[in-house]
């Protein structure tokens, strides 16, 4: 069996970073992707898909530090959907990506606005390829 989703997208926000009891790291943001077609009258119409992209660990570190809204990117993982009960006693759910892979698609080198503006160089982007959240207990 395969559960794998490669996604090429722009962040909607910049990453909300939580940790674990533990001190594991933990990144979240959305990412949109577009779809172009045109219509029965030949008009281009755009559609927005909006995913939930988690990761874990390293991953987590690498994108809580560069990643920033507006930025290009590639993920690779897997989907999983998750359910729960509200304080109200509702039934939710979501589904999101579980990132095990990701690149940044823009100029490598650019930090966040807060880090660059304190004066520090940071360097590219990481070859994030041989990460893994293989470890991640869920």
């Amino acid at each position: 069996m395969v559960n794998k989703a490669i996604l090429i997208g722009r962040l909607g926000g910049d990453p909300e970073v939580r940790y674990t009891p533990d001190g594991l790291m933990i990144t979240n943001f959305n990412l949109a992707t577009d779809e172009m077609r045109k219509d029965k009258n030949g008009e281009r119409i755009q559609k927005t898909e909006w995913h939930r992209i988690v990761t874990f660990g390293k991953l987590a570190e690498i994108g809580g530090k560069y990643l920033s809204k507006g930025k290009l990117i590639f993920v690779e993982g897997r989907i999983q959907t998750r359910s729960w009960e509200d304080k109200d006693g509702n039934k939710r759910h979501t589904t999101e990506i579980i990132a095990s892979n990701m690149r940044m698609l823009e100029a490598k080198g650019t930090a966040k606005a807060e880090d660059s503006a304190a004066g520090d160089t940071l360097p590219p982007f990481p070859d994030t390829e041989s990460l893994s959240v293989d470890d991640v207990p869920f």
